[in-house]
């Protein structure tokens, strides 16, 4: 058995092409492990829906504990 770690692109349609020289015999190779492992963007990615004027405040005066309690003894 082998392990292999490299550093790769995948190209613009997404796939993935591998050409990795063994020292392995002409055959059948009986199991392949890929491990993918994305490197993090520098890019932090922007939502498209900006939510900022439908977000509203929730007034509401009680104690939530008491709240909750009261809603799990009715479940």
């Amino acid at each position: 058995m082998e392990v292999f770690q490299l550093t790769t692109i995948v190209d613009a349609s997404g796939h993935l092409h591998l050409d990795i020289p063994t020292q392995l015999a002409p055959g059948q190779v009986v199991n392949i492990v890929v491990v993918l492992n994305p490197v993090a963007s520098d890019k932090t990615q922007k939502s498209d829906y900006d939510f900022s004027d439908l977000a509203g405040k929730l007034v509401w005066e009680g104690d939530a504990l008491t709240m909750q309690k009261a809603l799990r003894d009715e479940w």
